[in-house]
């Protein structure tokens, strides 16, 4: 991108329903509640002829700096540094407050380039408020309305005109698109399996888990820095904030998710919007990290969401969280070995690793748990060894009788990867008992080294060839 935008602004003038009408979907949370963004969100922005960076911030609030409201206000001023120009939103429908004149004293002491943003323009009574808008010292307002769209052709002046046209319009721009791997669901090229696993591959993890869990600490301790906005209370997080970083040498794309609480506890519409872009993270990352805190691991919410993640088909990591408050580290980590195995049969042999987020202890372990269950769950395996395995299974274990009849597993193939997924060819499916179905499962993972990820066996009734012949008859 040739340069960075920060939409700045107090709470609730409309700066995430701009982001979302310039990113062109829908990816920052927006509410009528003030005070809905938290964090600050980066995304690709076009405008008309413009392609450029914005970040969504927190609206500015004047409050003390170990508040929750003063930490939110530290990330808003970290974006205006990062960013090359400031989209001031001013709210055209109530006009000027005291919080709006102290934002403008901090931009004009940041010595960054301003556009001021009239947003709501087209309520009445808003052409007073423009007028008004004079006395900030930031030049002339440009009304808009990002609910519906209006004035985008007057906001992409504006911008040209701040940032310079040789800055917003480089001649030697690249018009290509780029790949947008953020959105992409997960796939099952068959090419790209065959061709083995590729560890150039930009990798996408998310990070779920109960409320106060640590996930947003944890990522601060990868990126090594205040990234992601962190506190003692709970329910901190609500956007799915992406970061972006490398580890030994390999880009990895990984998302901070709000806290999961049990179904009938979210009763909030807010709450609702931030679960629901939590399980949208979750379908689209190929690994998923389900933090536990090591205090109190297992609970019934921790389970149901490693059920989730498990249905779901993504690749599954177990980490306890906060190691560093427990004294007696050996027994307590044979007790949560022992009830991971106990507690998740459906994904014997995950990866289970002690860290702690806020010293940094344990991160490299898993990372390595990380690429070594992504790599499990691209795997591939050839049919003729499916088959002569099927054939030695059911000599060790045949299949039941039903009715005095024997039911025949003909044939073995894998059909998918991501997560590695297999159809069997049998003489009756429907009455083949699940039992059965966890037999061959286990003897998958066990045979051909499938611990910790789903795996899924479809059974399915082979042709008669006769059949039609016999229509005739």
């Amino acid at each position: 991108m040739s340069f960075t935008v920060a939409i700045v602004g107090r709470p609730n003038v409309g700066k995430s329903t701009l982001f979302n009408r310039l990113a062109g979907r829908k990816l920052a949370l927006v509410d009528d509640t003030p005070g809905v963004t938290r964090d600050r969100r980066p995304g690709d922005a076009k405008l008309v002829d413009l392609k450029f960076g914005i970040i969504d911030t927190a609206g500015l609030e004047e409050t003390g700096p170990d508040t929750l409201e003063g930490r939110m206000r530290a990330q808003t001023e970290a974006a205006i540094d990062e960013a090359d120009l400031a989209l001031f939103l001013i709210d055209a429908k109530l006009g000027l407050t005291p919080a709006d004149e102290t934002l403008a004293t901090i931009l004009r002491k940041r010595g960054k380039p301003v556009v001021l943003v009239a947003n709501k323009a087209e309520a009445r009574g808003a052409q007073d408020s423009l007028l008004d808008a004079y006395r900030l010292g930031l030049g002339e307002p440009c009304p808009i309305s990002a609910e519906h769209g209006e004035g985008m052709l007057d906001l992409r002046d504006a911008i040209v005109d701040a940032i310079g046209e040789d800055r917003a319009l480089p001649i030697d721009e690249d018009d290509e698109a780029e790949t947008d791997i953020d959105i992409a669901p997960t796939g099952d090229d068959e090419e790209d399996a065959d061709a083995g696993y590729d560890e150039s591959k930009p990798l996408r993890v998310a990070i779920v888990g109960r409320p106060n869990a640590g996930k947003s600490t944890l990522i601060n301790r990868f990126l090594g820095e205040d990234r992601l906005l962190t506190g003692p209370e709970a329910g901190i997080t609500r956007d799915s904030i992406s970061v972006e970083w490398e580890w030994k040498g390999r880009r990895i794309k990984m998302f901070d998710t709000a806290g999961l609480r049990r179904k009938a506890r979210v009763q909030e519409k807010l709450e609702k919007l931030s679960v629901a872009d939590a399980l949208r993270a979750i379908r689209f990352a190929e690994v998923v990290v389900i933090v536990l805190d090591a205090d109190v691991p297992f609970e019934k919410q921790d389970l149901q969401i490693a059920d989730l993640v498990i249905r779901e088909g993504r690749a599954p990591v177990i980490i306890f969280n906060k190691w560093d408050m427990i004294e007696d580290r050996q027994e307590a980590l044979a007790d949560l070995r022992e009830k991971t195995e106990r507690l998740l049969p459906q994904v014997r042999g995950i990866q289970a690793v002690p860290v702690s987020g806020l010293t940094g202890a344990g991160l490299d372990r898993l990372m390595q748990a990380v690429v070594d269950t992504h790599k499990i769950w691209n795997r591939r395996i050839a049919t003729s060894k499916l088959n002569r395995w099927l054939e030695s299974m059911q000599v060790q274990h045949p299949p039941p009788a039903v009715s005095g009849r024997r039911i025949r597993l003909k044939y073995m193939t894998q059909i998918k990867a991501r997560p590695p997924g297999f159809v069997i060819s049998c003489s009756r499916p429907e009455k083949l008992p699940a039992s059965y179905t966890r037999y061959l499962i286990n003897g998958l993972r066990e045979d051909f080294d499938l611990p910790g990820v789903p795996i899924r066996i479809s059974f399915r009734k082979g042709d008669n060839p006769y059949a039609p012949r016999r229509k005739r008859r």
